[in-house]
């Protein structure tokens, strides 16, 4: 199996594309202003102590509060409080960590009351970012993430991932470790750690150790909480970090700066493979090329298809999400019994759930509805089918077996608003008037637009994009196109590219930077 990793970055925002054997099997989307996510810490203020959840809300400069359990609050709280205490009492001086003293660790049966006050200042890390009307869910248990290790403040021990089998190495891990971590430091070793030399990862622990006293600094800084004091790494570098492996094929990106952000970042993890990274250039836009527009038109959506005209029914609520199996008006193979018919239709859809479950990163609870089946080795077979597809999965997951109503239950990590990409386009057009101009005007149109940008703005040199189409009848190449006949008359700078992300008679206008030009008239915009 082959990945790519391709990246499309646009003035608001930046989408990242995960395919498996040219399959799209991982889509996220990050706008450009988003002001916090899973890793950031922040020196928020405590808003509001509440009791009876034995929890607080914290400010961290978002329009919503943070929630902050007692339990979240890490075995090292009054350690980390003492530490904060004592480098913003005196701005001017630094306090390394290895002359702080590791207070006692809390009590887990305590009271939020008793550790906490309002309007007290405090340190938080975000787990889990706001999703529908709840705010960011914190933990006073700081970490640094590397692609090796995980840095942990005022904790003593290294612990090696489970994941790591060989006793041997496990052993080598730990010393290894123990022997060049600073003090009051802990470290978790991920998997990739597997085999690495000791340079490699001294260099990522002085690399985190290095992030530590960086948020220090800023901490000292902060006069006026709530305030940022770290920031994780942008979610392409983050994905980079846990994802990468051999298998990784390419790397493809359209912007300069983030291209050679991501070189900098695998030349140093991986620089044997520093060349899989490639910027693209191509006039088609980048997941127009790659096929990804379409299999997001494809796969996200109320109703998903797959083999032999099957299809899933995938609803959101507030509480879970619920999937319904239907077979649909699949050709169903005289030589099956029903029962077997049953467990092909279940089969697939199984494989397509767990593509669905990372595509749309769902998590909480997810009820699936599959077609019933008699045999008790059947349903075992379809629950082993469903364990062993989601072992690519990097989110805790929980999956139990069918229950007697043919329900299969299935819990996921959840720590972000599952994606959802609407598919259906409202008239470009008409916008929702039910009236629309002419098609036959739409190039006499085109034309009004060119000539303005020509001849009134002076713009010589820009992109037209509309649908494939459209494109391909400007480009007829029938005695002389009417591509032609504008370059002509406007100029060789005009070049007008198909785009799969536009509806039928949309269309968008791009300078020679990249950026859009405003083309729509006032009534357009209505």
């Amino acid at each position: 199996m082959t990945s790519e990793l391709v990246i499309n970055v646009q003035p608001q925002e930046v989408s990242i594309a995960i395919t498996e054997d040219k399959l799209l099997m991982e889509f996220h989307k990050e706008e450009k202003d988003v002001s916090y996510s899973v890793g950031n810490i922040y020196l928020g203020r405590v808003k509001k102590i509440m009791p009876g959840l034995n929890a607080c809300f914290v400010d961290v400069g978002s329009g919503k509060e943070a929630f902050l359990h007692y339990l979240d609050l890490g075995s090292q709280f009054y350690s980390i409080q003492k530490y904060l205490k004592q480098i913003t009492s005196d701005r001017k001086k630094t306090f390394p960590i290895s002359k702080a003293s590791i207070m006692p660790e809390k009590n887990k049966e305590g009271n939020i009351a008793d550790a906490l006050e309002t309007g007290q200042e405090i340190l938080v890390q975000i787990t889990k970012e706001p999703i529908s009307t709840k705010g960011p869910r914190l933990t006073g248990e700081l970490s640094f993430a590397g692609r090796y290790l995980i840095l942990i403040p005022f904790e003593d021990k290294v612990s090696v991932s489970s994941k790591i089998k060989s006793p041997e190495e496990r052993t080598r891990l730990k010393q290894l470790l123990q022997s060049i971590k600073p003090k009051n430091f802990g470290i978790i070793v991920r998997t990739v750690a597997e085999g690495k030399r000791v340079a490699e990862l001294d260099n990522e622990l002085r690399s985190l150790t290095a992030a530590w006293e960086a948020m220090v600094g800023k901490t000292q800084k902060a006069t006026k909480p709530p305030t940022v004091v770290h920031e994780e790494s942008n979610r392409t570098t983050a994905l980079l970090r846990d994802l990468f492996n051999p298998s990784y094929e390419s790397i493809y990106v359209n912007d300069e700066s983030t291209y050679n952000e991501i070189l900098d970042y695998v030349s140093f993890i991986a620089p044997e493979r520093k060349n899989i990274v490639k910027l693209y250039n191509g006039e088609l836009p980048i997941f127009d090329n790659f096929g990804i527009t379409k299999q997001i038109k494809s796969s996200f959506g109320k109703i998903v298809s797959y083999k032999g005209g099957a299809y899933l029914v995938i609803e959101h609520t507030e509480a879970l999400h619920v999937v319904d199996v239907n077979s649909g008006n699949r050709t169903r193979n005289n030589a099956h019994t029903q029962e077997e018919n049953a467990l092909e239709v279940n089969l697939g859809a199984a494989d397509e759930l767990a593509r669905q479950l990372r595509l749309r990163d769902m998590g909480g609870i997810i009820v699936v509805d599959f077609i019933d089946m008699d045999k008790s080795e059947n349903r075992q077979t379809l629950y082993e089918r469903m364990v062993q597809n989601m072992e690519n999965d990097r989110a805790k997951h929980n999956i139990l077996p069918l229950s007697k109503f043919g329900l299969m239950q299935i819990t996921r990590q959840r720590v972000r608003p599952a994606i959802n990409m609407p598919v259906e386009e409202v008239c470009p057009t008409c916008f929702g008037k039910g009236k629309v101009r002419s098609s036959v005007l739409f190039t006499e149109t085109l034309e009004s637009k060119i000539d303005t940008l020509v001849n009134v703005i002076g713009t010589k040199k820009f992109k037209l994009h509309v649908h494939p189409y459209v494109a391909a009848y400007i480009k007829d190449k029938g005695m002389i196109s009417l591509y032609r006949k504008w370059q002509v008359k406007y100029g060789f700078g005009l070049r007008v590219i198909p785009d799969q992300s536009l509806a039928f008679l949309e269309y968008r206008f791009y300078d020679s930077e990249g950026k859009e030009i405003d083309m729509k008239e006032e009534s357009e915009m209505k």
